[in-house]
């Protein structure tokens, strides 16, 4: 990787790929990987790699099983698989009702549902396996400008540069500066939810296993970690109304902790210590069209999803392979930029990001309705996949990122 900061001298790009946390630096690794760096890449982002990113920040994730094999297929797994804590089993239920079904890696016939990796941890990686690579990085960095022509879009960056690209890619997040500079539309749906993510140790060994509770405050879920300090970890994510959010985020750890076990209960044992707490506001947006002339968006700059069910890192990933695929298929020497690429990038996604983004509201609005029908439904449900593997087996495969569109 070079860095391009040296001069004000307009640079010409094939790409342009603007936000460098976890998508946008992924995405960059692909293309090198798999154009055979036939391809001139930039990459513009804002953070100093000293600094602390915002998109590598203290929570962690789950990364699909369908996730893990892209990444392993555009060779970019070997940088972050030492990472990983298996989800070999995932345990599903509704607080104070009889609801509840669990998905079981052996019974799917795979190693594992998925992995939870610390994004902090995947960020320093992934920085490394950029600098080794042939992707230009302008960082710390951003765009103040973007300027369209028929032949491509001229950017103009905050250290006075300029360079130009065939296509912009915008991995820059919910808030995209992208999608501000074009004008485009974004649909938010507030969910008046906020969630609270810490690490919790345990005094038992969580096994590889994750667990998703649905309670009267609203659903949480705790997600394997590796050991740290000789202390068994879990990953919390809990989705709680803004004012419980305000006022638990400044509760003492004892009384934090007794909260989310009378919550949780003991499945997982006893909750003995809890790392520094974080909060942010739940909301669901998307672009409904997220293409433009050259360029195209991916990840939570296309949509930002409720982490319900732990998929908006895994749909902003197929969001890459999409726009990988349609990329490779272009001959050399062929515009990137065209309009039969970010098309093509649209038709592959429409399907799949309309099915997800509908079902994850489904999910949100069904299981933070304590209303005796909803409940009933529920639970019913829950029940009915414990007993009926055939109903299960379309939920298994969702869980690990697999898609019908």
């Amino acid at each position: 990787m070079s860095s391009s900061q040296q001069d004000n001298a307009t640079t010409d790009y094939d790409i342009a790929i603007i936000g460098g946390a976890m998508v946008g630096s992924v995405l960059a690794l692909g293309l090198v990987q798999l154009t055979e760096r036939k391809l001139k890449i930039a990459l513009i982002e804002a953070v100093a790699p000293s600094d602390e990113h915002p998109g590598f920040d203290a929570r962690s994730i789950a990364l699909a099983h369908h996730t893990i094999k892209s990444l392993k297929e555009i060779g970019v797994w070997s940088n972050i698989e030492n990472l990983g804590t298996p989800i070999n089993h995932i345990h599903i239920s509704d607080r104070g009702n009889f609801g509840m079904t669990q998905l079981n890696a052996g019974e799917l016939n795979v190693d594992y549902m998925g992995q939870v990796v610390e994004l902090a941890q995947v960020g320093q990686q992934l920085y490394k396996a950029l600098q080794q690579s042939a992707v230009n990085l302008f960082c710390p960095n951003s765009i103040t400008e973007l300027t369209a022509t028929p032949e491509h879009h001229k950017l103009t960056l905050n250290s006075g540069q300029q360079i130009t690209a065939k296509l912009v890619v915008a991995a820059d997040g919910v808030n995209s500066v992208v999608r501000q500079q074009l004008k485009l539309e974004q649909q938010v749906i507030d969910f008046n939810q906020s969630a609270i993510i810490a690490n919790i140790a345990c005094e038992q060994e969580h096994q590889n296993r994750a667990w998703e509770r649905f309670t009267n405050t609203g659903p949480l879920a705790l997600l394997p970690m590796r050991p740290e300090n000789q202390q068994n970890r879990l990953s919390l994510v809990w989705a709680l109304s803004p004012e419980t959010t305000n006022e638990w985020m400044s509760l003492p750890k004892s009384e934090f902790l007794s909260k989310l076990q009378h919550a949780f209960g003991f499945r997982a044992g006893q909750f003995i210590d809890l790392g520094e707490r974080f909060s942010y506001p739940l909301k669901l947006s998307y672009m409904p069209r997220p293409i433009h002339h050259r360029c195209v968006f991916v990840g939570n700059a296309a949509q930002t999803l409720h982490p319900i069910a732990g998929q908006g890192f895994n749909l902003g990933m197929r969001d890459i392979l999409a726009l990988i695929k349609v990329i490779s298929r272009q001959s050399n020497g062929a515009d990137v930029g065209s309009s039969s690429v970010t098309h093509g990038y649209l038709k592959l996604r429409e399907q799949d990001r309309s099915n997800t983004i509908n079902r994850i509201e489904f999910l949100v609005r069904g299981f933070s309705n304590d209303l005796w029908p909803m409940a009933i439904t529920r639970n019913l449900s829950l029940r009915l996949l414990s007993y009926l593997p055939p109903l299960k087996a379309p939920i298994a495969k969702a869980a690990m990122g697999y898609t019908t569109a």
